[in-house]
């Protein structure tokens, strides 16, 4: 997941945010970034370019195709460990926050077990997947 996060981005980021939701059968992710110290959605990577010598001929492609092609392989990977789960007999995951720090090279994981959205009509994967994003940028 953040192989293909960091690709999306030319590895021109410093922290990679990913969002993963497995509830009730449902599968869904999302991912976003910190590049130059703002807290960008990936369609708006563009928007975090310092205008400087060294980013002046460079932009971000996130066509939509390319951010269709991430999130396919970020849900095809929760599928796969959807699958390890059950070969070992164990408990898959309801929602994973993943914060990788490109610079230190560092991965850290939260994971939740409960259900978080499926049992509150009011939620969904993508509401928290925006909230998080939300608290993220605040704190930043």
């Amino acid at each position: 997941m953040v192989s293909i996060c960091l690709e999306y981005v030319f590895e021109r980021s410093n922290k990679i945010y990913i969002y993963c939701s497995y509830e009730e059968g449902l599968v869904s992710n999302d991912f976003f970034y910190n590049i130059n110290g703002k807290i960008v959605e990936r369609h708006k990577l563009n928007d975090a370019l310092v205008t400087e010598e060294g980013n002046a001929n460079f932009s971000y492609d996130i066509s939509v195709n390319r951010q269709k092609a991430v999130v396919k392989i970020i849900n095809e990977n929760i599928k796969e460990m959807i699958n390890l789960c059950k070969k070992h007999d164990r408990e898959m995951p309801t929602q994973i926050k993943l914060v990788y720090d490109v610079q230190a090279n560092k991965l850290a994981a939260d994971y939740q077990y409960e259900l978080v959205h499926t049992n509150d009509s009011n939620q969904t994967a993508n509401l928290i997947a925006r909230k998080w994003f939300e608290k993220i940028k605040n704190d930043n």
